[in-house]
This record gives C-alpha cells, sequence and structure tokens, in this order.
C-alpha cells in the first residue's frame, strides 16, 4: 500500500479534480502491474496498474490489488473502475480509505463484494486522506480544504514596519512552498498583497502542466488590469459590487469576476468564496495573503491548516502573520495541532491543521465500508 501511495504521489500536481490514487497489483510477493491515475478524462489507477500486468503479460486472476480509494462505481469521464476489476477476475482488493464522493461512498464495495470479491479497507488511511484531503473535504463538507502558508521570524513577525518581508526565508523555504502552490488547485490573496508585492502567483521552482488558479479577493472592484498576475491565465476576482466597465477591462486580461454577497459593506463572504469553489471542483486553496485577509479567513472559522516557514531571526516590533480579534480569554484561541514539522536549510517549516476538521474527516472516510 505504501508502495501505491507512492505512485500516487507522483501525480500530485496533475488529477485534480479528481483524487490522486496509486495501484498495485500483487501475487506471491510480486508485482504484476501498476499505476497511478492520469489527468481528468484519461484513465484511473486501477486501470493503468491492469492495463500495465498485460503489458508484462501476467494473469491477473485471483490476484490482490491494492489501491489508495475505493474504486470508482459510476460512469464519469471514465467507466466503472469496479466494473474492469470485476471483469478481471482479481481475487481481493485492499483499499486504504472510502471514497466519499455521493456516487460512490461504499458502492464500489458492495459491487466488488457481490461479485464474490474479498475487501479490506483501512490501510495506511492516514496517509492516504493527507494526501487526498482537499478532495475528501470537498465531497464531505461542500467546501475545500484551505491552508494559509506564512513566513515569519521566531518573534511571529513576517514583515518589517515599512512592509519590507523579502526574503525572510531561504530559497530551499521558498521552493517548498511552490511545491504547495502547484499541489493547490487555486492560489488565493487579497488586493492588499496586490497593492503591496504586485505578485505573479506562479509556480516557478519547479515544473507542472496544470499550474493552479490565481484568485483575489477584491471586494470593492479596484483591482487593475495591469497587475502581474495578469499574465494571460485565468484569474478569479472575488468581488461584493458589480461594475460593468472595469468588469470588460478585466476579461481582456483573462480575469473574471465573480459577484458575491457582502459580509459588510465593501467585504465579500468569505464562507461564500469557499462554497463557490467547492462547486467549481476546488479541492484544496493555498492562501498566500497579508494579516488582514489571513486574519479574517481565519476567524471565520475558515482555514484548516497553517504552513508556517520560521527563519532563525527577531523582527522586534514588526508585523505580524494574521491579524485576528482581540480576546479577553483563552478560552476563545483558535488551537491547532501540530502534525509536521521539519528544517529546511536554515528555516524550519511547521504544518498544523485543525484538530476538529482533520478528526471530522478522518470520520467520515472510516464510516464507508
Amino acid at each position: 500500500m505504501r508502495h501505491a501511495l507512492d505512485l500516487a504521489r507522483t501525480v500530485t500536481y496533475t488529477t485534480s479534480p479528481n483524487p490522486r490514487v496509486g495501484s498495485v497489483i500483487v501475487r506471491d510477493g510480486q508485482i504484476l502491474g501498476e499505476g497511478a491515475t492520469q489527468p481528468p478524462g484519461s484513465a484511473h489507477a486501477e486501470i493503468m496498474a491492469l492495463r500495465d500486468a498485460a503489458t508484462r503479460g501476467h494473469d491477473v486472476r485471483g490476484a490482490t490489488i491494492y489501491v489508495t480509494l475505493e474504486p470508482c462505481s459510476h460512469t464519469g469521464r471514465t467507466p466503472p473502475c469496479v466494473d474492469a476489476l470485476i471483469a478481471a477476475q482479481v481475487g481481493r482488493v485492499v483499499v486504504a480509505i472510502g471514497d466519499p464522493n455521493p456516487l460512490v461512498v461504499g458502492q464500489g464495495f458492495a459491487r466488488l463484494r457481490a461479485a464474490g470479491i474479498a475487501c479490506t479497507r483501512g490501510v495506511c488511511a492516514d496517509e492516504a486522506l493527507a494526501l487526498n484531503v482537499g478532495f475528501v473535504s470537498r465531497m464531505a463538507r461542500g467546501r475545500p480544504w484551505v491552508w494559509a502558508k506564512m513566513a515569519a521570524s521566531l518573534d511571529g513577525r513576517s514583515a518589517l514596519h515599512n512592509g519590507v518581508s523579502q526574503w525572510i526565508t531561504g530559497a530551499e523555504a521558498r521552493a517548498d512552498g511552490h511545491h504547495w502552490r502547484a499541489r493547490s488547485c487555486v492560489v488565493l490573496t487579497g488586493m492588499g498583497t496586490v497593492l503591496k508585492d504586485d505578485p505573479q502567483l506562479t509556480v516557478r521552482a519547479l515544473s507542472t502542466t496544470r499550474p493552479p488558479r490565481k484568485a483575489v479577493i477584491d471586494g470593492g472592484l479596484t483591482i487593475s488590469p495591469a497587475a502581474r498576475l495578469f499574465d494571460g491565465t485565468p484569474v478569479w476576482i472575488f468581488a461584493s459590487v458589480h461594475d460593468a466597465p472595469r468588469e470588460a477591462a478585466l476579461a481582456q486580461v483573462n480575469g473574471q469576476v465573480i459577484v458575491l454577497p457582502a459580509s459588510e459593506p465593501g467585504r465579500v463572504d468569505l464562507a461564500a468564496v469557499m462554497a463557490w469553489l467547492a462547486q467549481n471542483d476546488i479541492n484544496e486553496v493555498h492562501v498566500e495573503a497579508g494579516a488582514g485577509l489571513t486574519g479574517a479567513l481565519i476567524a471565520a472559522g475558515l482555514v484548516d491548516e497553517l504552513l508556517i516557514y520560521m527563519a532563525p531571526v527577531l523582527l522586534g516590533d514588526a508585523l505580524g502573520m494574521a491579524r485576528l480579534p482581540l480576546l479577553e480569554h483563552l478560552d476563545g484561541v483558535q488551537r491547532y495541532a501540530f502534525h509536521d514539522v521539519r528544517q529546511l536549510g536554515e528555516d524550519m517549516r511547521l504544518r498544523a491543521h485543525v484538530a476538529a476538521s482533520w478528526d471530522a474527516l478522518v470520520d467520515c472516510v472510516n464510516r464507508i465500508e
């Protein structure tokens, strides 16, 4: 199963909105075939593994197939994988996690068992969920999995008092940040960052055939079509007001304005943004914004994970990572659970998720039988 997970990781940047899935067919300790899900509209992992076994000249009847997600049981862009496994007469299917897609959700298991094929689930489940946390979140909660990326000093400062922030962290940390951009479906920022940094929001440290979409929260629809993020690739601009001439100008640079309800005058309802993204097949959102938008998303309960790159420096009286409401009691703090800490060059990368968000998804996939 861990080999299947490794195969799934090889397609981290290419499968969305479909999940990242790997599959291995085994008999007597020998790999007969293996594969990973291809870009949308192409073959899923199980089909790739069956094709690989056929190319190698192996008969898979009675063999065990390991797959990191429950085989699909519906016709989407491709036929159901469960039908192919039944037709191949495999003897056993071992699955990491069930598929919460309402079109599947246990039906893959049920059809395999009805065909007399033994099923085992829950092998390396946490690793499989981590790889597809955005897909599971979208299917189970109707919203994407959101992480907020921040670079900070040891005293939790993200920029000097005058706004200078490039570069707090080193090259290794910045390159790792591009991996998380590339993994996401959307890189989201706010107008404060656009005005201060004029970012490109592109993936530059690695090559990907499916770059993430770029998106901006711009409640008053003030963004200039000359901003550097308008490089010909599609950009979503979330606003709370209509402005036909400005919308037409933005359309000329491939900007699409999405007008959503306002939480207050001039401010887009952030929960409505996340709901819209989920409805448009967005699994994972990479937030790379200033303290204002980052704090607003955290305060609204919309950030599931913090991705913090901490440099071994002290900035003193400077700007913080997130602007949050003033608290009088510790009962009101947002608590996170560390789940990955590692050194990147001279810096540390800290990953911490909202335990309740993660636990809800664990419970969801564990209920699927």
